[in-house]
C-alpha cells in the first residue's frame, strides 16, 4: 500500500506542476497582450498628433507667400 501512496503524490506533484505551467502560460498571455492594446493605442494617438500637426502646417504654409527666385534664369 505505501507504494500507491508515494506513486499518488508523485501523479500529484506533476499535475500541480502541469496546473502551475497553465496559469503561468495564461498569465504572459494576458500580458503580452495588454502590452499590445498598449502599443496601438500609443501609435493610434501618436499617428493622431501626427496628422494635427502636418494639416496645421499646411494651414500655415498657405497663409505666406511662395518663395520666388530673385535671380532670372540665362538661356
Amino acid at each position: 500500500m505505501p507504494n500507491h501512496s508515494k506513486e499518488r503524490d508523485e501523479a500529484e506533484a506533476r499535475f500541480k506542476r502541469a496546473q502551475k505551467a497553465i496559469d503561468d502560460a495564461k498569465e504572459a498571455k494576458a500580458h503580452y497582450e495588454s502590452e499590445a492594446r498598449a502599443v496601438r493605442e500609443k501609435t493610434a494617438r501618436l499617428k493622431a498628433l501626427r496628422l494635427a500637426k502636418e494639416a496645421a502646417d499646411l494651414a500655415t504654409q498657405g497663409d505666406t507667400k511662395p518663395i520666388t527666385s530673385k535671380t532670372t534664369s540665362s538661356i
